[in-house]
């Protein structure tokens, strides 16, 4: 199956957080948009892996994703090397997307900006012919994604260039409030964690408001690109 779009992130939520509502957007114009993430989000502060995975499912239905896949890497303890590059490889060559979003390039916990750079690798060893790759027995075609975007996470990072989701903001927060072991409940036992607090739910709209308030609309996301950004007239601009 070919996607458009595959979003990948370190845990489940990643996605969710850093560009849920493009996603949603995308998908309502009629992409095909996949999410695979590369951990179960095992060692987190609160609920357990098989809590997020059923999170997961709910999720992807908000977002109407075509599939969601997880790769179970070791949370906290993959690494960029061969075998996980290899891993993401058959992952690109089964979806072929022209667009993958990952990771932010930097951020506070180390997963994401491993996962940055393990996924932007994995993209460009993706199309070289020499590596070989097989899934069911069968010899995958080689494919380079056309172009990689990193969504923006923890951290305040300046955006190469930001998506309007003025009418999707509501679905985004509603898949990452299908977490719900993961963010802010007044009522948890669960101890806390910089995820969980009111502040960090609160800051999923406000940041959104204001990379909006920055290009004259309600709400957008921000993403950081490898390569010069570029457009086809300058109308395309909003």
């Amino acid at each position: 199956m070919k996607l458009d779009i595959l979003a990948i992130g370190a845990h489940p939520d990643d996605v969710e957080l850093g560009c849920g509502a493009t996603v949603a957007k995308a998908v309502e114009s009629g992409k095909k948009v996949g999410i695979i993430d590369l951990t179960r989000g095992e060692l987190g502060t609160r609920g357990s892996a098989e809590i997020r995975d059923h999170e997961a499912k709910n999720a992807a239905k908000i977002l109407g994703v075509t599939l969601r896949e997880n790769l179970a890497f070791a949370d906290a303890f993959f690494l960029n090397d061969k075998a996980h590059q290899i891993e993401i490889i058959k992952m690109i060559r089964k979806y072929q997307p022209d667009i993958v979003l990952c990771n932010a390039i930097d951020d506070r916990h180390i997963d994401h900006s491993k996962a940055s750079k393990l996924v932007s690798d994995a993209c460009f060893l993706s199309g070289l012919r020499k590596i070989e790759t097989q899934i069911d027995n069968q010899t995958q075609e080689v494919w380079r994604p056309k172009l990689v975007y990193h969504y923006i996470q923890w951290k305040n990072i300046e955006p190469d260039f930001v998506v309007e989701v003025n009418d999707y903001i509501d679905k985004k927060i509603e898949a990452v409030m299908a977490y719900k072991s993961q963010f802010y409940n007044p009522n948890s036992n669960e101890p806390t964690s910089p995820i969980a607090t009111k502040n960090f739910k609160e800051s999923i709209s406000y940041r959104a408001r204001d990379l909006g308030r920055l290009i004259n609309k309600d709400y957008a996301e921000g993403f950081t690109v490898e390569r010069l950004a570029a457009v086809e007239n300058l109308t395309d601009l909003i």
